[in-house]
């Protein structure tokens, strides 16, 4: 990946569109948002495989996420909390519960950030 300067951030270029990244939200993603955003949707991902192998059939899966960062240290971000709303027809808790155990040893973006940054999955079925 190359990223080259702007006026207000970075920019990068990709065969599906371009990317612009800037500590002003106006100006593009900031670079937190992106690294939440690799955690949420790596997991959102790795968990749609888990649900596929397993035969489980879901009809949708919706992330939220919430962010704790530290003002004190330069906003590190300290905590990524990620819950799922997984939508599907005779969906058992102990069975999302297991895949979500799944996902988080299977998850390379959540692999790469902890024990740094403190990552939190919770789920309800709708």
């Amino acid at each position: 990946m190359e990223f080259k300067m702007k006026e207000s951030g970075f920019t990068a270029e990709f065969p599906y569109g371009k990317l612009d990244i800037s500590g002003d939200e106006e100006h593009g993603f900031r670079p937190y948002q992106l690294l939440v955003s690799s955690v949420a949707v790596c997991s959102g991902g790795v968990l749609r495989k888990i649900f596929a192998k397993q035969r489980i059939e879901i009809e949708d899966i919706t992330i939220q996420t919430d962010v704790k960062r530290n003002h004190d240290e330069a906003d590190r971000v300290e905590k990524i909390s990620v819950h799922f709303i997984i939508k599907g027809i005779g969906l058992k808790e102990e069975k999302v519960k297991k895949a979500l155990e799944l996902t988080r040893k299977n998850c390379s973006m959540v692999q790469s950030v902890i024990p740094a940054i403190e990552v939190e999955e919770t789920f309800e079925i709708k």
